[in-house]
């Protein structure tokens, strides 16, 4: 698969990361702000340097930088993924959107116009058939986020992640398929 970026979309630049970048990535990811509802609380620098300077030679990693204004804003996750099923399933159908926003630029729009993107990259550019997200229940911009880029809650599963702070608290999974894409606002 060819890579979706550059996109422009939003006012933003939606782009493959270079050496440059990850200065810049380092400086959100691992602040309080931003950890609160990751799973991964906490990333070795050396490691967010090569998993994210690694991408342009993953067949299935299609990440990106999120530019405005010539400034690193926020990061999008976008893996291409196996559907599930019985044997027979075709390789690499879906795929699966995440991203973080740096906490400077939290509330501006970049969460959502990063999850847009991210699915006309899977749908437009890709091909994908399915995508899906999850997020903390507990966590209502990141559900904004989600549902405000069209994408249908699917389930919730009661108390399925734990949360240092909150204990045992509830996901929420989110999908969207190609025929909603192309039949919605995308």
């Amino acid at each position: 698969m060819r890579t979706p970026w550059p996109l422009l979309a939003d006012g933003l630049l939606f782009r493959e990361a270079v050496e440059a970048d990850v200065e810049a990535l380092q400086s959100f990811r691992n602040t309080p702000g931003v950890n609160h509802f990751m799973v991964r609380t906490h990333v070795d620098p050396e490691d967010l340097r090569r998993e994210w300077l690694a991408v342009p030679e993953s067949p299935t990693d299609f990440s990106c930088v999120v530019e405005r204004d010539g400034e690193v804003v926020a990061m999008g996750f976008l893996d291409v993924v196996d559907g599930p099923g019985q044997p027979g399933v075709p390789d690499g159908t879906d795929g699966l959107i995440g991203y973080i926003v740096d906490p400077r630029v939290a509330g501006q729009g970049i969460g959502s116009a990063t999850a847009r993107a991210l699915l006309r990259a899977a749908f437009d550019d890709l091909g994908l058939r399915r995508v899906t997200a999850a997020a903390y229940a507990d966590n209502p911009a990141s559900v904004r986020v989600l549902e405000g880029a069209g994408m249908r809650r699917e389930r919730v599963s009661v108390q399925a992640l734990w949360h240092h702070e909150l204990g045992w608290i509830d996901e929420v999974g989110y999908a969207l398929l190609a025929d909603e894409w192309r039949d919605g606002p995308g």
